[in-house]
């Protein structure tokens, strides 16, 4: 009997709906984003992450179209396992993740001791495949 692959990603996500941040007037998500690491901008509104920033999430969805800009709602996975594309410095099993480059996350860094409101490092690397992404369990 062979070992069977598993599909960790399949495992009770856990998701949530928040307004889409905006620069002069115009969403900073568009679907070219749907699979791509999301950090909170405001109260109940995601945008972008940024290098170093907190990770939220998982772009899931969003409402609408790309043209719909001040009326779409995006839907986040806060919670269970998902994919996300990396970038340096990769992660490696066990890591906590922060914001990588043009969408990504990567290994978080070092901290000499935790600012205020607690370590922003979030998320268990549990597969690391290369270069190109990590599954993370978002605790």
């Amino acid at each position: 009997m062979s070992v069977r692959d598993q599909n960790l990603e399949a495992i009770a996500p856990v998701l949530a709906a928040f307004n889409i941040s905006q620069t002069a007037g115009v969403d900073d998500l568009k679907d070219d984003n749907i699979g791509e690491p999301v950090m909170l901008s405001a109260s109940n509104e995601v945008g972008p992450i940024t290098v170093d920033g907190q990770l939220l999430g998982k772009l899931i969805s969003l409402t609408l179209t790309d043209n719909d800009d001040g009326e779409r709602l995006a839907t986040v996975q806060v919670g269970g396992i998902c994919r996300l594309a990396t970038s340096a410095t990769y992660p490696t099993i066990g890591n906590r993740v922060v914001g990588g480059t043009s969408g990504t996350v990567k290994q978080a860094p070092t901290v000499a001791s935790d600012p205020a409101g607690g370590n922003i490092a979030r998320g268990t690397v549990l597969e690391v495949n290369g270069t190109s992404n990590c599954v993370i369990l978002l605790n």
